[in-house]
């Protein structure tokens, strides 16, 4: 069965280069730090990691921080040849290797022209946003052009996590041990329920009345929204003025990956919600193992129309690979 992994990641010389000289706002996080060399690694060491676990072609995106983090006159630099890097690794390994564009979203106009460079020149297969830009969500209107052009050139945007903007960490993290508030702050809870709150954002601004066809993935089976929907569906029926149900959104405009997470309840509940025809497979590479990621896919009781659909097929279909 072919395998399609699409929240897979690098670190380019580009970004490691601003970071150096603080040009890059983050701090250094010991587990990227001991993860370094195969984030660098587009090459050799990647596709041997690919082969061991079984992963036919990696959709490989900028991890945290990206272009986001940087300053808006220089952002769009940077991300050009973080992208250039990523095309000349995938021109060495057409049959292994996709990409998804890193957009500087300080200057949105910009970001917009990348991602038409990205898909039309180098045939990137759409963009990885990570988290907030100055700490605006992505339905802060001047981010629309970048849906706008995503949408002409039907290719979707993965909507990944990030750690939160200051106010947020002092308020929700402050005053636990910073190991501890680290991890809580980010991995174990922090950036994904910010981010499925950065989805329903989307939704209740309403991006996908005004790019009806838009669609944005997210990954960790869902980021808690699967869990939730129902409940906020409910309750915001009562007050919002959309074209649809806030549900439908989230068949309709969102896809969902297996991205770091391999436990059943969690894909259950996202099966249930969404359905076999809008969950892609993911490994989270290098965060997350690959072995694992595969063989979870493996074992879940599944009809074999629908782990193909999961593997490679949406995949297919979504990316046009």
């Amino acid at each position: 069965m072919r395998t399609i992994a699409i929240e897979e990641h690098f670190r380019s010389r580009a970004v490691l280069a601003a970071r150096a000289a603080g040009r890059v706002a983050g701090d250094r996080s010991p587990v990227v730090d001991h993860i370094a060399d195969r984030l660098a690694d587009l090459g050799d060491g990647r596709i041997a990691d690919m082969d061991a676990a079984g992963v036919d072609v990696q959709v490989v995106s900028h991890n945290v921080p990206g272009p986001e983090a940087c300053a808006a006159g220089e952002a769009a630099a940077i991300a050009r040849e973080a992208n250039d890097e990523l095309a000349e690794a995938i021109a060495v390994h057409p049959d292994r290797l996709a990409g998804f564009a890193a957009l500087p979203t300080p200057d949105p106009d910009a970001a917009a022209e990348e991602l038409r460079r990205a898909v039309t020149g180098l045939r990137f297969r759409g963009a990885l946003v990570n988290g907030t830009t100055n700490g605006r969500f992505l339905d802060d209107r001047s981010f629309w052009p970048v849906f706008a052009e995503a949408e002409r050139l039907r290719v979707p945007i993965y909507l990944h996590p990030a750690p939160p903007p200051a106010a947020v960490w002092d308020a929700y993290y402050d005053g636990l041990a910073p190991d501890v508030a680290q991890v809580l702050g980010t991995s174990a809870w922090g950036w994904h329920v910010e981010t499925g709150l950065h989805a329903l954002r989307l939704v209740l601004a309403g991006v996908f009345d005004r790019h009806p066809e838009l669609q944005v993935v997210i990954g960790h089976q869902g980021e808690a929204v699967p869990f939730m929907l129902a409940r906020a569906d409910a309750v915001l029926a009562r007050i919002t003025r959309l074209e649809r149900p806030v549900r439908e959104y989230f068949t309709r405009n969102f896809h969902y990956t297996t991205s770091g997470m391999f436990t059943r309840a969690p894909f259950d509940c996202l099966l249930d919600v969404v359905g076999p025809g809008r969950v892609l497979f993911a490994v989270d590479y290098p965060f997350s193992d690959g072995v694992r990621a595969v063989r979870f896919l493996d074992a879940l009781p599944l009809a074999a129309e629908d782990r193909e659909r999961i593997a490679h097929g949406n995949a297919e279909a979504l990316l046009r690979l």
